[in-house]
């Protein structure tokens, strides 16, 4: 199956380079946390996470400020990385990952339909996020939207190993 093969290679990367993981979720609805720790052993390296499905939740526990909320909303990219970079505070995670959508089949408008989804992924030097419209069903968005929350860690996992053997090489030739 793609998601445990996609977590279990986030697993062994976290796992090898000694970095932890955090998640901030709300559309997903703690989906993204669940794949996660159907990895055996993904508590070497999953701190946990903050199911924020209100905004209430987002603003007191994650610190999503309540300017942003109140001008981009719940579902935006401000707040898909307030979210993030929340959660990596609270938990004090090397890299975090946030989930914020219109998962539907209701709630969506004309400018935010249903199947919006933010992803954002806070990290040293690396703040990235990501916009989608899914086109499923409540529960194909769900799992849409967490298995690309997996794909951006990955991605970012990857990218970061690769330029650290680039930097090893270059001091080993230099």
């Amino acid at each position: 199956m793609e998601t445990n093969l996609l977590a279990q290679q986030i697993g062994d990367q976290l796992r090898r380079r000694q970095m932890t993981l955090a998640v901030a979720e709300s559309c997903t609805g703690g989906l993204l946390g669940d794949l996660i720790t159907d990895i055996p052993g993904s508590s070497d390296y999953f701190l946990g996470g903050v199911l924020s499905y209100s905004n209430q939740v987002k603003h007191q526990l994650l610190g999503v400020q309540a300017a942003t909320l109140e001008t981009h909303g719940a579902v935006s990219a401000q707040c898909a990385a307030e979210m993030a970079q929340g959660v990596r505070r609270l938990v004090q995670s090397d890299v975090a990952l946030s989930v914020t959508g219109i998962a539907g089949p209701g709630g969506g408008s004309d400018s935010k339909p249903k199947g919006l989804t933010y992803l954002h992924l806070s990290a040293p030097g690396c703040e990235q996020g990501q916009r989608f419209i899914w086109p499923g069903d409540r529960r194909a968005n769900k799992v849409d939207s967490a298995m690309a929350a997996l794909r951006l860690l990955l991605d970012y996992l990857e990218a970061t190993e690769e330029a650290q053997e680039m930097r090893s090489q270059e001091k080993e030739d230099g």
